[in-house]
C-alpha cells in the first residue's frame, strides 16, 4: 500500500565477520531497502526479496575497523527498527578481530533446540542458549568471554515436532496436502512460522543479533530421519505431501540458514542468490531449487549441483562444516556421507596456514564404541546378497535411526585417513578418498614432498545424539596432532529416559567388545582408528565452548541449572 513503511520482522541475524566486513540478515513485514549503520562510518544497504509472500534482505556492512567492538542500527527506508525502542537488553555490536589474526579464538557450539521455553508444553529442562544469552548480557559487551563464533549443528527448528501454537496455526491453514501429517509443517509459509517462533524469543534474538553465527541443518528442519537410506526415499516419495515438503523444506532452509553461512564476497557469486534477486517474486526459483537439489541424490549422480558445506577461518583456527543430509550417497554398494566431488572439495579446505582445524557436523563422527560397532555390522548386513538378510536389516536401520558416520563405513574410515595423515604431517593425497585428479588442483594444497606443518590440534563437533560427551581418538604411531570428538546435544530437548542406559552401556568395554566381536564376524575389520571417553556422557541440555589459544586448546561443556542458569560439567584440555 502506498505510504506505508516496512517493519522488522525476524532479525537482525548477524551472521559473517570476515575481516572489516560483515553481513546482517532480517525479514521484514513488506518490500523495501534494508540499511546498517555506524556510528563510525561503516554500514551498507540491499533491497528485500521476496518469496512466497514473505521479504528478506542480506546487508554486506563493509568499513569496520580491525579490532574492535562496534554498535549498528537496523533501518528500513531511513526508518529505525532496530535496537528496538526502549529495549532493556544492551547495544547490539559487531566484533571485528585483530588485522594480524593473533589472538584467541572461542567459538560456542550446540545442537536440537526445540521451540522456545515459553512455547513447549512438555516438561523440558530450560534452554542452553537463553541461559547462554543472558549470561553475556550481564558480562558486558567488551567481556573477554564474547565468542567469536557461533556454530548451530543441526534441529534449530523442528518440522516434525511442533508447538501448540504451531499446531493451532496449521490445524486453520487452507490447501495443505492430502494426507499431510497432522501436526507437522509441509508448505514453505508454515516453515516461516517455525523460525518466526524460534527466533522473536527475546534473549535468543539479542544473541543472533550480536554474536556471528554459522549453521547446518540436521534431519529436523526436514523430517526425522531424513535421506537414512534408498529404501527410505523411495517410500516416503510415494507419500503425495512429501514434493512440497522437500522442496519447502530446503527452500527454507536456504533462505533462514544457509544465505548467511556465506562470506561477504561469496554471496553475489551464489548462483541461487542471483537469481533470487533477480527475480521480482523468487518463490519459482527456490520451489524449482529446492525440488532440484533433493531429486539430485536419487540420479547416482557423483556430482550435486550445490554444496551445502563451506569452509570459514576465524583467526588461527580452520572450520569446514558439512552438510550430513542432503547429499548422501545412497545407494547400498557406494554408501557415503558426501558425493566424490564434495569429498574432494572438503580435503582441499582441510590445506593452509592455520593452527586448529574445526570439523562441524551436525552427525557425530566418534559414538559410543557399542553403538558404532553395531550401526556398522547393520550396515554390512543391509549390503548383503541375501534378500532376506538385507531387508531385514534395512528394517532395522530405520526402526532403530542406524544412520551415522559409523553406518556410512566408507566415509567414516576415509576420515580417520585424512586425519591421520594430516596429523602426521604428511601431505594428503592419494588415498584419503579424494579423486586423483583433485589432488593436483590448483590452491593451497601441499604438494608431494613440500613441508607440512600438522595441526596443532584436531576437532570434530556434533550433535544429533541428545546427550554430550568428548572423546580422544587414537591412531598408530607418527600421528602427532590429537583429534577429538566434541558432541554437545541438546540445547534444547531431552533424551528419553530409556535410551540413557543404553548410550552409557555403549561405552563400557565388554558390551563394545562383545558387538565388535559380532561385526567382525559379519567380515568388517577393525576400524584403523581407536577412541575412549574423556568425559561424559551428559544428559541434559547444554552448550559448549571451544577455545583455541596459540597452540593450546580446550573445551568446556555446560549444562543448565533448574533457576535457568549455567554450571560446567566438563572442562577438558584438548592440546598444550
Amino acid at each position: 500500500m502506498p505510504g506505508t513503511t516496512a517493519e522488522l520482522l525476524i532479525g537482525p541475524l548477524l551472521r559473517r565477520v570476515v575481516g572489516t566486513s560483515a553481513t546482517i540478515w532480517v525479514e521484514t513485514t513488506g518490500p523495501g531497502t534494508v540499511s546498517v549503520r555506524t556510528p563510525d562510518g561503516a554500514g551498507g544497504s540491499a533491497s528485500t526479496f521476496t518469496a512466497f509472500g514473505h521479504h528478506y534482505a542480506l546487508v554486506v556492512v563493509e568499513g569496520l575497523a580491525p579490532d574492535t567492538l562496534t554498535p549498528y542500527e537496523v533501518l528500513i527506508d531511513d526508518k529505525r527498527v532496530w535496537p528496538l525502542p526502549d529495549s532493556p537488553y544492551p547495544a547490539s555490536v559487531i566484533r571485528t578481530r585483530p588485522a594480524d589474526r593473533t589472538g584467541p579464538v572461542r567459538l560456542i557450539f550446540g545442537s536440537c533446540r526445540e521451540t522456545t521455553q515459553h512455547s513447549t508444553t512438555r516438561r523440558l529442562p530450560p534452554d542452553a542458549l537463553d541461559a547462554y544469552s543472558r549470561r553475556l548480557m550481564a558480562q558486558g559487551p567488551d567481556s573477554p568471554a564474547r565468542p567469536d563464533l557461533m556454530v548451530l549443528l543441526g534441529d534449530q527448528v523442528y518440522a516434525d515436532n511442533t508447538s501448540p501454537e504451531v499446531r493451532r496455526f496449521l490445524q486453520g491453514h487452507a490447501d495443505r496436502p492430502a494426507g499431510a501429517p497432522a501436526g507437522q509443517v509441509v508448505s514453505y509459509d508454515e516453515y516461516t512460522k517455525l523460525y518466526l517462533e524460534s527466533w522473536r524469543d527475546p534473549e535468543i534474538r539479542w544473541l543472533l543479533a550480536t554474536v556471528p553465527s554459522v549453521m547446518i541443518f540436521d534431519d529436523h528442519e526436514v523430517i526425522d530421519d531424513w535421506n537414512t537410506s534408498a529404501s527410505w526415499r523411495a517410500d516416503v516419495r510415494r507419500e503425495p505431501w512429501w514434493a512440497e515438503r522437500i522442496s519447502s523444506g530446503l527452500a527454507s532452509y536456504w533462505v533462514y540458514q544457509h544465505l548467511g553461512n556465506l562470506e561477504p564476497d561469496e554471496i553475489a557469486a551464489d548462483p541461487v542468490y542471483a537469481a533470487v534477486v533477480a527475480a521480482d517474486d523468487a518463490t519459482g526459483v527456490l520451489r524449482e531449487f529446492g525440488g532440484r537439489v533433493d531429486g539430485e541424490s536419487d540420479t547416482g549422480r557423483p556430482a550435486r549441483s550445490y554444496r551445502w558445506s563451506y569452509r570459514l577461518d576465524v583467526g588461527r583456527t580452520r572450520i569446514v562444516v558439512l552438510d550430513n543430509r542432503c547429499s548422501r550417497v545412497l545407494d547400498r554398494a557406494s554408501r557415503a556421507m558426501l558425493p566424490p566431488d564434495e569429498w574432494s572439495w572438503f580435503v582441499d579446505q582441510t590445506h593452509g596456514d592455520y593452527d586448529h582445524l574445526v570439523v562441524g557436523a551436525s552427525l557425530p563422527w566418534l559414538l559410543p564404541p557399542g553403538i558404532h560397532h553395531l550401526e556398522a555390522w547393520n550396515e554390512r548386513l543391509a549390503g548383503s546378497a541375501r534378500p532376506r538378510v538385507a531387508a531385514l536389516s534395512e528394517k532395522v536401520r530405520r526402526v532403530f535411526d542406524l544412520e551415522h558416520w559409523a553406518a556410512f563405513r566408507r566415509s567414516f574410515d576415509d576420515l580417520a585417513e585424512l586425519f591421520a595423515r594430516l596429523g602426521s604431517g604428511r601431505p594428503v593425497g592419494a588415498g584419503d578418498g579424494a579423486d586423483d585428479a583433485a589432488d593436483d588442483a590448483a590452491g593451497n594444497r601441499v604438494g608431494a614432498g613440500a613441508a607440512y606443518r600438522a595441526p596443532a590440534s584436531i576437532s570434530v563437533l556434533g550433535g544429533d545424539v541428545h546427550h554430550s560427551y568428548v572423546a580422544r581418538a587414537h591412531f598408530a604411531a607418527g600421528v602427532t596432532t590429537p583429534v577429538h570428538q566434541l558432541t554437545c546435544s541438546p540445547i534444547h530437548n531431552q533424551v528419553p529416559a530409556f535410551m540413557r542406559p543404553v548410550m552409557r552401556l555403549g561405552w563400557w568395554r565388554g558390551p563394545a567388545a562383545a558387538v565388535g566381536a559380532l561385526a567382525r564376524s559379519a567380515g568388517l575389520r577393525r576400524p584403523a582408528v581407536g577412541w575412549r571417553r574423556l568425559a561424559g556422557p551428559y544428559f541434559g541440555n547444554a552448550i559448549s565452548t571451544l577455545l583455541h589459544e596459540g597452540r593450546s586448546a580446550r573445551v568446556t561443556v555446560e549444562g543448565t541449572r533448574k533457576d535457568g542458569g549455567l554450571r560446567i560439567v566438563a572442562q577438558q584440555p584438548l592440546a598444550d
